[in-house]
């Protein structure tokens, strides 16, 4: 079956170029185009499409007024919005995945046609079949977005299948309070944003995140959670000292560490190296640096997103007794980085959106046993 897409933008040139960008992936059926936001409503009503590629920007009706108007509507097709890659384009970016946006990409800038076109391509293919897949488990579970499962029985904590924990909290060589990393990708601000207001603001423990987002598109995201939660959010700084009650965001498109200070503070490292798991910033990456310098002193979660950011990271924070925590299928927006973590045996829990935060402040106990 195909899917059927609504292409969206004020310019003509670039629904062309997302139209053949989109006609280059097997499955897809160009429903239409609309050159803006009144439009694009008129059309999502009389085609019915699964997915709209929507410009955020648009003069008359933008991206944010058009989901909106679609909340209002008996038809909710997934929405995945293009953006600028400029600091309006991530304020508003923010505001569309609140809105329930599935996922963004950011607008070429510069490149021949030819170039865009195949740059887009990439970027909508593993994101399209990321939404095919939710489509899929919705429909099996007959829930629309925003829903919760139709489960015949409470969903509840439940241990990871086939292994104990590599490192049970009594044998963990801890020294130093507790700290609380998490590890998300698509469909992480708005679980981020159920996240972070659940914590308390006497937490008692640092948290780090690695958000997969580009420049530019963390400081909206830390502004917008900190307006949400009791605990103060915001972007992690090079050569930062981390305190307790406090959430450190990776830079977009740049690396997170953790490094001992001289009086055996956290100190955060933000690096240009080079991407892993085609990411920058990545989980593993800030995930390697706790294994190794703050041993048996982690809670981490991995949390919804595509790929396998986080599970090698995970597996060297397990050899010193981390404290670990993935969200289970029926609540992520994709399967993808909790399922590879579940799958290599390293999750002590495996639970839905709403009880993450309970099984941090579980760890965190935990840790300070």
């Amino acid at each position: 079956m195909s899917t059927k897409v609504l292409v969206v933008d004020d310019t003509i040139v670039f629904r062309r170029v997302v139209s053949e960008a989109l006609a280059r992936i097997p499955g897809m059926e160009i429903a239409g185009t609309a050159g803006n936001g009144k439009l694009a409503l008129a059309r999502i009503a009389s085609l019915q499409p699964d997915l709209v590629t929507l410009d955020i920007e648009m003069p008359e009706m933008n991206g944010i007024e058009v989901l909106q108007a679609i909340a209002a509507m008996r038809i909710k097709p997934g929405v995945i919005v293009l953006s600028a890659q400029t600091v309006r384009g991530g304020e508003l970016t923010m505001k569309a995945l609140d809105l329930g946006a599935f996922d963004f990409i950011t607008k070429p800038d510069g490149g021949s046609p030819e170039e865009n076109i195949a740059h887009l391509t990439g970027q909508l293919q593993p994101m399209i079949r990321a939404y095919e897949r939710l489509r899929q488990i919705r429909s099996l579970l007959h829930t629309q977005p925003g829903e919760k499962p139709a489960a015949s029985t409470p969903i509840v904590a439940a241990y990871a299948p086939a292994q104990p924990p590599a490192a049970p909290p009594r044998q963990r060589a801890r020294n130093g309070a507790p700290i609380v990393l998490i590890a998300v990708s698509t469909g992480g601000p708005p679980a981020l944003a159920k996240l972070l207001p659940a914590l308390p603001a006497n937490l008692g423990a640092p948290v780090f995140i690695v958000q997969h987002l580009p420049a530019l598109f963390t400081q909206p995201l830390a502004a917008s959670l900190n307006a949400k939660c009791a605990l103060e959010v915001c972007e992690g700084k090079d050569g930062q000292r981390a305190l307790p009650n406090h959430v450190y965001i990776a830079p977009g498109g740049r690396h997170m560490k953790l490094a001992p200070g001289p009086e055996g503070e956290i100190v955060i490292k933000i690096t240009d190296d080079a991407p892993e798991n085609n990411c920058r910033p990545a989980a593993d990456v800030l995930f390697r640096s706790a294994a190794l310098h703050f041993p048996g002193r982690a809670v981490a979660a991995i949390m919804t997103g595509m790929g396998n950011d986080g599970t090698a990271g995970l597996r060297l924070l397990k050899r010193g007794g981390c404290f670990s925590i993935a969200q289970d299928e029926h609540s992520c927006v994709v399967f993808g980085m909790p399922k590879e973590a579940i799958q290599a045996n390293l999750a002590d829990f495996i639970v839905p959106l709403d009880q993450i935060a309970p099984a941090i402040l579980r760890g965190i106990r935990e840790a300070a046993l």
